[in-house]
């Protein structure tokens, strides 16, 4: 349906991605931590009104600090309607998906699914052990949409953001696909 391909990085180097979203949901971390030990939970909830990220970060395709970019995109009419960027972790053999943006108007029309294909297709042609990626605990939206995927959490930085990230319900979340495997299995 989408004529999905690598995008040119002369061409795109520096373009900034608006990460605008609103959210119903998030997951509510909560760490317990002693001498016996950790746990920790997320427990998916409403906020109390609709959450709006308008923090226009520094997100822009083709950072000099990424390895082995290559950003699979969509453009109409010389417009960029969604990418997936991704770049090699050689050290551990792993696949990050660095950017993952979809423009609103073409949200809930399969492109995502379409750009997610073409990053798991890189790793597997590239016989990678994992595609990482990273997301935020009130990004319900983009968290159902990777579980969808076959995504599971591996990970977490409950300070990333800043030293409140728990406090305000932005806590990093690290999310993993092993190519190969079957869900639910470890």
């Amino acid at each position: 349906m989408y004529d999905i391909r690598p995008l040119d990085p002369k061409v795109w180097r520096g373009y900034l991605l608006d990460f605008t979203y609103t959210s119903d949901f998030y997951y509510d971390v909560n760490l317990v931590g002693d001498i016996n030990g950790f746990r920790v939970t997320f427990e998916k909830k409403p906020f109390e009104q609709t959450f709006i990220n308008r923090n226009v970060t520094n997100d822009r395709l083709f950072q000099p600090y990424w390895d082995d970019i290559i950003a699979y995109g969509v453009v109409e009419n010389g417009t960029l309607i969604g990418v997936a960027e991704t770049c090699v972790e050689s050290w551990s053999n792993r696949l990050r998906m660095t950017e993952m943006w979809v423009d609103a108007a073409h949200r809930r029309m399969g492109l995502g699914q379409s750009l997610m294909d073409a990053v798991k297709e890189r790793a597997v042609r590239e016989k990678r052990r994992a595609v990482i990626l990273e997301t935020q605990s009130c990004n319900a939206g983009a968290i159902a949409f990777y579980l969808s995927q076959g995504f599971t959490l591996i990970g977490f930085d409950a300070c990333c953001y800043t030293n409140t990230d728990l406090a305000r319900r932005e806590v990093r979340m690290e999310m993993g696909y092993f190519p190969g495997k079957a869900q639910g299995q470890s």
